[in-house]
């Protein structure tokens, strides 16, 4: 390994809608972060709102053990500091504060809740960063399990940052019949919210520029192309990925029409992630038809990467630059 000098040991957890996901990289400003281990678990928290919107008990319980077991994982490899943050699920549960005050007291470890804007800003400057200036003027979106991040602009601070209750396991919640399975009528109703949402936000995130790069991160956004041909992940970081506007059309209604099981053996899709496919599916579309977008390129870094670009910018300068 090149000798870099100084070297920080970040650990990124994150606690998301879907997943809770620790990412432990090496990084030193002005370097692209090296991941060093990854560990993720399933949790998929919206689907364990009681009808007040708290968290019930048993996800807490789990949410708890999962993190723990990531704090200690994290200190197994000898991170020095650990960036713990929390979006949609626990930001609006009903009990957050009392579930945070738990996670805090049981895994040690304080843990911030992202504003959905800072949520996207954040994104918004990892695709920044991958992309670089002559990407020009960025729209980056990315599809969480419980909202929507949108971002564009000129600059690494987006100009404008919005995010919108149009999380693929929301949705999926909200309109699925009680197997978890999307019917028709049901798509019909998700679509009709969607296109309302976006249409609320349409003049923020019209283009200033002739030119705008169209950037979408996320499991979500990588599903939906993969399974329109875009190449796998054994394919590398650095291999150009898309998801067209075309490959859209009708997509929604076709998943809905497959069994579960058919459904999480297409090309990229996990048996966790297939119910929530037909969501993604219309949330994609209709950003793409509400926003004028007729190609996404995918950007594989995304929040956690751009959590540790800010992170290293805050690092005092005399250890910021490699001996």
């Amino acid at each position: 390994m090149p000798d870099y000098g100084l070297i920080v040991r970040l650990g990124v957890l994150d606690i998301g809608s879907n997943t809770v996901h620790l990412l432990v990289v090496d990084a030193h400003h002005g370097a692209a972060p090296l991941p060093m281990a990854s560990h993720k678990v399933g949790l998929y928290l919206m689907e364990s709102l009681d009808g007040d919107g708290s968290l019930d008990s048993a996800a807490v319980d789990r949410l708890i053990d999962s993190i723990t077991e990531c704090v200690g994982l994290a200190e197994e490899q000898g991170v020095d500091a650990l960036i713990a943050f929390a979006t949609s699920a626990i930001r609006e549960a009903g009990n957050g504060r009392s579930v945070l005050a738990r996670i805090r007291k049981a895994a040690g470890v304080p843990v911030a809740v992202l504003p959905g804007a800072e949520e996207a800003a954040a994104t918004f400057l990892a695709a920044r960063r991958w992309f670089g200036w002559s990407s020009g003027d960025l729209l980056v979106a990315d599809i969480g399990g419980g909202s929507l991040e949108l971002a564009a602009g000129s600059d690494e601070a987006p100009a404008v940052a919005v995010s919108l209750p149009l999380g693929a396991g929301r949705l999926t919640r909200q309109f699925a019949h009680r197997s978890g399975e999307l019917r028709p009528d049901g798509l019909e109703r998700l679509r009709e919210l969607v296109v309302q949402e976006i249409a609320g936000i349409r003049a923020a995130m019209t283009p200033h520029h002739d030119h705008r790069h169209h950037v979408a991160t996320s499991k979500s956004f990588r599903q939906l192309a993969r399974i329109n041909g875009a190449p796998s992940s054994s394919a590398g970081l650095f291999v150009q990925r898309f998801l067209n506007s075309a490959d859209m059309t009708g997509l929604a209604e076709r998943l809905c029409e497959m069994p579960l099981e058919d459904r999480s053996k297409l090309p990229g899709v996990s048996r966790e992630r297939a119910g929530q496919l037909p969501a993604a599916a219309v949330v994609a579309e209709e950003v793409m038809r509400g926003l004028g977008i007729e190609r996404f390129e995918l950007c594989p870094w995304a929040l956690r990467e751009g959590l540790i670009l800010r992170y290293l910018e805050t690092m005092p300068w005399d250890r910021r630059t490699p001996s």
